[in-house]
């Protein structure tokens, strides 16, 4: 290979560097705009929750310490955490939700990509966060085994789904107010 390919291979690699640097840099911006999205696609998803599930209501308790640590990349990592599991649930047994198919492939997209960006962005500093990091990746393995269990115990009916469906929209709303003030 000559020194101009040479060069022109240090060109393209120090362009999708910055490139990217520029993407994670507007990374808390893009975050907000997929959670308002993400919240408006779940409303279109479904109708108004219905007044039979409300029975049927139950606390899975959203582990909100996991969003509070001090370091921008500890929080990062969480919500990168907890949109690989909203994307896992959202991605199974879903005949019975009887909700927009358009609207619910738009928000596995939308999480989808959310979930790449992250991944790219997110320093992976194991040694520094890693105790941080496995215990909040406990925590929200545990609370979404309770979401995944209640699916399953239910056998994924109407209910189930909704109920789910309004548990992921609070948690949504929960990362929105950490990202508020972890970037103000």
């Amino acid at each position: 290979m000559n020194t101009f390919g040479l060069v022109q291979i240090g060109l393209i690699l120090l362009c999708t560097t910055t490139m990217s640097s520029l993407n994670c840099n507007h990374l808390p911006l893009q975050q907000r705009k997929v959670i308002e999205n993400s919240l408006q696609l779940l409303d279109k998803m479904g109708k108004k929750f219905p007044h039979r599930c409300l029975r049927e209501k139950m606390s899975f308790r959203f582990p909100e310490q996991v969003l509070k640590p001090k370091q921008k990349e500890t929080v990062k990592m969480a919500i990168e955490e907890i949109f690989q599991h909203i994307f896992y649930i959202f991605s199974k047994n879903l005949t019975l939700a009887a909700w927009d198919g358009a609207a619910l492939e738009q928000f596995q997209n939308g999480l989808y990509h959310q979930i790449e960006q992250l991944e790219a962005c997110v320093t992976k500093k194991q040694t520094q966060y890693f105790w941080i990091k496995e215990i909040n990746r406990l925590k929200l393995k545990k609370y979404f085994q309770k979401i995944d269990c209640f699916l399953k115990d239910k056998q994924h009916n109407l209910c189930s789904w909704e109920i789910s469906r309004a548990e992921i929209r609070r948690c949504l709303q929960l990362i929105d107010k950490a990202m508020r003030k972890l970037y103000n």
